[in-house]
């Protein structure tokens, strides 16, 4: 098939494994094996995973609210809607909203990338996590 349409209607979102955060797997339900993309819609007082990618590039794009994003460990980014960001490999990130209202996210990353942790060995996981992969940013808890 030479395209696939996914009805947001019909996208099944769940809570993420490690941080709980709402997110669809939209390449996946898409049939995509070159890429990931994913919706991640954080609440307030939420946040993804402090991570590193070992190849992996990552796009992050504003939807909806205020986007927050940690850059290593000094740099905080605040993003208004529509705003892109590109994260290269080996570079540590994290999304987490200190704001009062939802932040939609949509992030697409190339090359595709192991990222079921319970298959990772225990140093895949320190590289990756350097903090342990539930570790929250200063602005909300942490």
């Amino acid at each position: 098939m030479s395209y696939r349409v996914l009805p947001a209607a019909e996208a099944f979102w769940r809570p993420s494994n490690m941080m709980g955060v709402d997110n669809t797997d939209l390449a996946k339900q898409l049939g995509s094996t070159v890429f990931g993309a994913r919706l991640w819609r954080l609440k307030p007082g939420e946040a993804s995973t402090w991570h590193r990618h070992a190849t992996q590039h990552e796009l992050y794009v504003v939807l909806e609210g205020t986007g927050r994003v940690r850059i290593g460990e000094e740099e905080r980014l605040t993003l208004a809607p529509l705003s892109t960001l590109l994260v290269e490999p080996r570079t540590l990130r994290q999304l987490f909203n200190d704001t009062d209202a939802d932040a939609l996210w949509l992030v697409v990353g190339a090359p595709l990338e192991a990222a079921n942790t319970l298959e990772m060995t225990p140093e895949t996981l320190a590289d990756l996590y350097p903090d342990g992969p539930r570790a929250l940013p200063p602005e909300v808890g942490g």
